[in-house]
Order: structure tokens, then sequence, then C-alpha cells
């Protein structure tokens, strides 16, 4: 083992807060196939991956002890999808120590890592954030929990044990109904515009396939190894496909009745990016809606249009003195419908 692997075996071990007994198990875990003379991390990213599934599955069992299958399933693969272990990865520090030998991972890597440092008041992001997940990062945890797996002796309830705090925060049943499920809102969609929807999926081999089909015709395909995760991959790539064909809805401040607190938040613009970036929905447009007045009494009102996969959302601001003001007042107003929706 050299220096270098030596100093990062060290490190990871104090991320998480235990130490091998065999530590070419994480140096192994640590290293992509890219590296040259070195065994990689696929073998142990096999059993990662089915370690984890299960000992999430394990957790959520006993937790939800009232809650169908058809949920639980959707909370483990929340909480092993690629996005989630990516962000995991960038959380504990864990990328740092990735050993490989692909200059385009660093940039992919990078761009990752800026984007959910940015994303700081998002703590839990279920499905997606603003920049695509970077495989790598997800096939490290896998293999790192892989590596514990083994070293423990096979034993799940110890691995649960050290490699828990790696996954928080856990992606809870309030984190899923307060974010729209893709496969839902996309069916909603279609039946919406009128279309028939049909997803199908198939494996081969280790690798499940899912197609999402409109209207007979094919519009996204995506896999994995796990079946729920290619189905969740299609249809947010069908979602985005469809977004510029959906219906535009409008909005007024009647939308956030029964909302506590003022309408008007500061620095609205700003955040009402940073949401549809999260959300990877099409970014926020502003138009100026009336512009009357002389220069000492101008009166705006501005309107801010966004595209989510149920059809593109307008929302009509206040009138204001200031153009600056008035798109700050649709823009407050539109995120404010938005959590009167549960849209966030």
């Amino acid at each position: 083992m050299t220096t270098t692997m030596e100093a990062s075996v060290t490190a990871v071990e104090k991320i998480i807060s235990y130490k091998f007994k065999n530590k070419k198990l994480l140096e192994e875990a640590l290293t992509h196939t890219s590296y040259p003379e070195s065994v990689s991390y696929e073998r142990l990213e096999f059993v990662g991956d089915a370690a984890l599934g299960l000992a999430i599955s394990n957790h959520l069992f006993l937790t939800y002890t009232s809650v169908d299958p058809r949920q639980l399933s959707l909370l483990r693969s929340a909480n092993v999808s690629t996005e989630k272990l990516a962000r995991a990865a960038v959380r504990c520090g864990l990328y740092r120590y990735v050993r490989h030998n692909t200059f385009c991972i660093v940039d992919k890597i990078r761009e990752f890592v800026e984007a959910v440092e940015k994303e700081k008041d998002f703590s839990v992001v279920v499905y997606g954030g603003s920049v695509k997940a970077p495989k790598i990062l997800a096939d490290v945890m896998e293999s790192v929990a892989a590596a514990v797996y083994v070293d423990v002796d096979f034993d799940l309830q110890k691995l649960w044990v050290i490699i828990r705090g790696l996954l928080e925060p856990i992606v809870t049943l309030d984190d899923l109904e307060q974010t729209p499920q893709p496969v839902t809102m996309l069916y909603e969609s279609c039946q919406k515009s009128g279309k028939f929807l049909d997803i199908r999926q198939c494996r081969d081999g280790a690798k499940s396939t899912a197609s999402v089909y409109v209207d007979g015709e094919l519009v996204a395909s995506a896999s994995s190894d796990q079946r729920d995760i290619a189905k969740l991959d299609a249809v947010k790539i069908a979602l985005q496909k469809l977004e510029p064909v959906l219906p535009t809805i409008p909005m007024t401040s009647d939308y956030c009745a029964g909302l506590d607190g003022p309408f008007e938040i500061k620095g609205a613009k700003q955040k009402l990016y940073a949401i549809c970036g999260m959300k990877k929905w099409r970014k926020p447009g502003y138009s100026t809606e009336k512009d009357e007045g002389t220069s000492q009494n101008k009166k705006y009102v501005a309107s801010v249009l966004i595209g989510t996969p149920v059809g593109r959302l307008k929302m009509l601001g206040d009138e204001k003195s200031r153009l600056k003001d008035a798109h700050n007042s649709a823009a407050s107003l539109m995120i404010r419908a938005l959590q009167q929706g549960k849209y966030i």
C-alpha cells in the first residue's frame, strides 16, 4: 500500500469511525477500475448493493410497522438511489479519497459537489438535484459499505450501526409525502392531457431496464441494477421531455390562502431559482404585465412562469412601484403557492 493510500485509508476510517482488521478491503473499496495495476471496487460494489438494500429494508420494516409494501419499496429506493448515495459521499467527504485515473470524472465530481454545497438549505433531496449525480460516488459508498460488511464477518446489524451515520438524513415517509412522486406526476400529467401512458420493464442479466411509452411512442428509457430505480430514472427523463407540451396553469394569490406569515419573501427570486434547480424544473421566466404611470409614480405588475412535470405554472404578483419589487412579489407568491400545493 502506498503512503498516499495509507493516508486515505486512515482518513476514511476516521470518517466512518471504524478501524479495519483487513485494510486491503478499504483500499479496494476506494479504487476505480480506471486505476492501473490495482484491484478495483467492482466485486465489493456487487456485495454492497445487496447489503445496503437489505440493511435499509430492515430499518424501514422496523420503523414503519403499518406502512404497506409499496410505500416501503419507494422509501428503500429513495434511500439507496444513486442520487442519495452520491450526496452521502459528498456530505461525509468520502469523495475526496476515490482513487481513479479518468480526467472526465474529476469535472463531474467537482460540478456535483459544488451543486450539493449550494443546496445546504434543502436537507433532503428525494428525486434528484440540479446536477446529475456521478455514479462513481454511489459506487464507492456501496463498496465502502461492503468492505465494512466483509470485515465484520457479514454481520448485517454491525454494518448498519457503523454505516447509518453516513446515510443521514434518512429519507422518511414525511419526505416522500412532501415531494411529488415522479411516477404519480407522470400519470397525472398524461391523464390531464388525454395521453395514454405505458411503462414497461424487463431484465437482462443483472440489469433492469424501464421504458416509458406515451401514446405508443418511446419517450425515455433507463437501466439500473434495481428495478425501482430504473423505473424512477426513466420517468424523470420522460417528465423533462414532456414538460414543453404540458398546459400552462394560471395562478393568483388565492392559491396562497390559508398559509401563515407574510407573502413577501426576502430574496424570493434567488430562492425560486434554487428550488427550480433542485427539482430540475425549467428556470423561472419573468414578464412585465403592467407598466403604467409617470417616472415619479410608476406602477408595475410582473408574472413568473416555471415549468413543472404537471404543467407550466404562472403566477401574477402584486402591484409595486419598482420592477425589481414586482418580480420579487411574483416569486414570493409562487413559492407560497408551491408550498400550499405541496410541490415543495
